[in-house]
């Protein structure tokens, strides 16, 4: 019931979210009509269009993206036709005769002896669906969270509970836009001249949050504008619900969300002599049948690992913890072979180009990967698992039961200890005792011992934060941005022509730059060539200058490099991590597709 409550009232909060701001003089504009006969049934065409956008969103997969932004398009065509009616009545007459007309023949009103009809309930109800399209794309993070879940756990009658609680709290918001509204009109209907003048300051305001709407604004300038308003109260809202769908061992740190995969979890290591460990019962081996291929094995059951110790480790190529975590699993896969632990990596993917299983079988062979690889690009494991971030490690005993989880980087001594005591549980004498201690190299290589003070950053308008060129993000459309003067830590921008989707950039025209003042030893960007695979030449510079001997393992001295597939390149390593540096990187070929900054 808690979850539900916090659904409505982020369903409330949404009327305060900033790209909603252009949509609310068409609210007022429609607020002197009745509420039964316009008011009515323009919620429930919000209320349509923002189910079907929602239920899309939580079953579909890029496809949807496309869609909405096609319906976005169609509802401001659909408002910008309104706010013209309201500035010339004339039009508005000629426009509504048909829809007036169709409404009457479908709801069987018109009067019998041939009187004039009844205002029909059709142009509201398609007005209201321009609303809800328009709705629906910044509805904020709690929607996030329910569709996310949706996405990885699959739909059930809990999301639909959920959607329809979010949906009933934003039709009541407007509701109430509507209602106040209809009571300032019916204040003002004294003077037909003034009424006149309202309607058409609303067509203007109207036109002018189309306008907004077009350019991107809702989501750039208004978003600068009312930053920590509706976010901030949307996320304590997001804390209450926002919890793992099983018990996780005591936390080290806070764990990761499902969809940022790249905070690290700090925790000290158990000394090598480290007393038994109290492992207990935490559930049974899910199946594995959701694999869409396997990698390096013929399919595995649960069945057929019964008398193994099995490690299950979720991972996904890009993500730059898993690839530290891989030299500690690659070094236990190997040592313990012989003692009968089975190593299973289950890659579930974060980003689309991460679901190609051409793209999994190079990585997994370019990252030295020999144990087998179950391909979960469905999320069919994932959700069997309940699991919740990359990376995470589930320790199996020879009975198929669970009996302990690990989340995240580090703790390598205690879950190679816990590897140790469920071989000898299983009776087997000739466990090794010593700890492997393996030296990764480039992305592999362990973290700093400074902590890095910058933080994992998208790059695609979905998550993405500290966005510094000026006019902020046009969303789904080419644009050309302009680097700002100056950025602070944290701070990045592009430069040249940029079309910025959900997920990632892609550079329309060579010579396009990204830049990003960073505080860490490490900076690593996943990118990827043009569509067609033709590879992509880039240059990096650090405070203006070639990396030198600061060049990460993609790079030569003078910074030069090339983007031949969809993956993580390591571009900057530092000898030291002790100031902000100012981290830029120039495309010298159209097409390059930029994802996310790691750092380490």
């Amino acid at each position: 019931m808690l979850i539900l409550i916090v659904a409505y009232l982020g369903g409330v909060l949404t009327i305060l979210s900033p790209c909603i701001l252009p949509v609310l003089p068409f609210v007022f504009a429609r607020a002197d009509r009745p509420f039964r006969s316009h008011g009515l049934p323009l919620l429930l065409g919000m209320a349509l269009a923002f189910a079907a956008v929602a239920t899309l969103a939580a079953v579909g997969g890029a496809w949807v993206v496309a869609l909405n932004q096609y319906g976005r398009h169609a509802a401001i065509a659909l408002l910008a036709v309104f706010g013209v009616t309201l500035l010339f009545p004339s039009v508005a007459e000629r426009l509504s005769r048909p829809l007036v007309a169709l409404g009457n023949r479908l709801s069987q009103q018109q009067q019998a002896d041939g009187a004039v009809a009844r205002p029909s309930a059709f142009a509201p109800l398609m007005l209201g669906v321009g609303t809800g399209l328009l709705w629906a794309p910044c509805a904020g993070p709690i929607l996030g969270l329910i569709l996310t879940g949706a996405a990885l756990n699959g739909a059930s009658v809990g999301t639909s509970l959920l959607l329809l609680a979010y949906a009933a709290g934003a039709c009541t918001s407007l509701a109430a836009a509507l209602l106040v509204g209809g009571r300032v009109f019916s204040m003002m209907k004294g003077s037909l001249r003034m009424g006149e003048w309202v309607r058409r300051a609303a067509g203007v305001a109207v036109l002018a949050g189309v306008g907004a709407i077009a350019l991107g604004l809702d989501t750039g300038l208004l978003s600068q504008l009312s930053a920590g308003t509706t976010s901030a109260l949307e996320q304590a809202l997001v804390e209450k619900i926002d919890a793992p769908k099983r018990p996780l061992p005591p936390p080290v740190s806070s764990a990761p969300s499902a969809l940022a995969p790249g905070l690290m979890l700090a925790s000290a290591q158990l000394p090598p002599k480290a007393p038994a460990l109290s492992l207990g019962v935490e559930g049974s081996f899910p199946s594995l049948a959701g694999a869409t291929e396997w990698i390096n094995s013929a399919p595995l059951t649960p069945e057929s690992l019964r008398g193994k110790v099995v490690l299950v480790d979720f991972w996904t190529y890009s993500c730059i913890n898993c690839l530290r975590t891989l030299p500690y699993v690659r070094a236990w896969a190997e040592k313990y072979k012989d003692a009968g632990l089975v190593v299973i990596g289950v890659h579930t993917p974060e980003f689309a180009f991460e679901k190609l299983p051409a793209n999994v079988r190079r990585a997994t062979k370019d990252l030295g990967v020999g144990f087998p690889v179950a391909v979960d690009s469905n999320y069919a494991i994932w959700r069997a698992f309940g699991n919740q971030s990359w990376p995470a490690f589930y320790f199996i005993d020879a009975q198929g039961r669970i009996r302990h989880q690990q989340v995240g980087e580090n703790q390598y001594a205690k879950s190679e200890q816990v590897i140790q005591q469920l071989l000898a549980e299983a009776g087997r004498t000739d466990v090794p005792a010593r700890l492997v201690s393996p030296q990764g190299q480039g992305t592999q290589a362990a973290t700093d011992a400074s902590p890095a003070f910058s933080d994992e950053t998208y790059i695609g308008y979905e998550r993405a934060h500290n966005f510094a060129s000026p006019g902020g993000i046009a969303s789904d459309r080419t644009h050309v941005y302009q680097g700002p003067t100056s950025l602070r830590t944290n701070q990045w921008a592009l430069a040249g022509e940029w079309t910025v989707g959900s997920e990632r950039a892609v550079l329309a025209r060579a010579g396009g730059r990204i830049a990003y003042r960073f505080h860490a030893r490490d900076l690593h960007l996943v990118l990827g060539p043009s569509a067609d695979g033709k590879p992509v030449r880039f240059r990096v510079s650090v405070d203006g200058k070639p990396p030198l001997a600061d060049r990460g393992a993609d790079t030569d001295a003078q910074g030069n490099g090339v983007i031949d597939a969809q993956r993580l390149y390591q571009l900057v390593r530092q000898t030291t991590n002790d100031k902000d540096r100012l981290f830029e990187i120039e495309f010298l070929d159209a097409g390059a597709q930029a994802y996310v900054f790691t750092f380490g």
